[in-house]
């Protein structure tokens, strides 16, 4: 029987366009400067395994390294109370169109009202990246229920949508 999802790939083309949802005085987000692959690795796996992220689950350690340690990728984390809330990594491989490339959060930080204000700092330090001229993104109907109303509530604008067939 197959089984259809669809992927949204969204854009914003100026920090004007940015709805930002207020920081909470509770959640810090801090750039990991020190490029660490085992902690990227750690991160995808805690915020991915509920919604089954798989596309790099065989990656070596050398391709681990050979992403993070890129001057085009960077990584932020966000804690709360101490205990990892979420994370983003961002990258730009052109200079110009920065991707977010992962985002989300921990599972037992979901539906707390961490999810905004966390993609909100994440579009930001898109923005502030100098050089940037878009920042965009894709989601599908695996991902949590709420995040492409997210997006868009950030101002993101869906420019593309794929319609996939899988079989189970």
């Amino acid at each position: 029987m197959a089984q259809t999802y669809t992927t949204y790939y969204l854009e914003m083309t100026s920090p004007d366009q940015l709805k930002a949802k207020p920081q909470r005085s509770d959640l810090q987000i801090v750039e990991c400067e020190e490029p660490q692959p085992a902690l990227n690795r750690f991160l995808y796996q805690l915020v991915g395994s509920t919604w089954e992220w798989g596309d790099l689950d065989d990656w070596s350690d050398e391709q681990w390294r050979a992403m993070v340690e890129n001057e085009a990728h960077r990584t932020w984390v966000a804690y709360h109370r101490g205990a990892i809330a979420g994370y983003y990594e961002l990258f730009r491989p052109d200079g110009r169109n920065t991707e977010i490339r992962y985002f989300g959060l921990a599972p037992q930080f979901l539906d707390r009202g961490f999810g905004g204000p966390l993609l909100s700092h994440a579009i930001q330090s898109a923005w502030q990246w100098p050089g940037t001229e878009r920042v965009w993104v894709h989601t599908c109907t695996f991902d949590h229920p709420a995040a492409l109303a997210n997006y868009q509530a950030r101002g993101m604008r869906v420019y593309q949508e794929e319609v996939c067939d899988i079989s189970s």
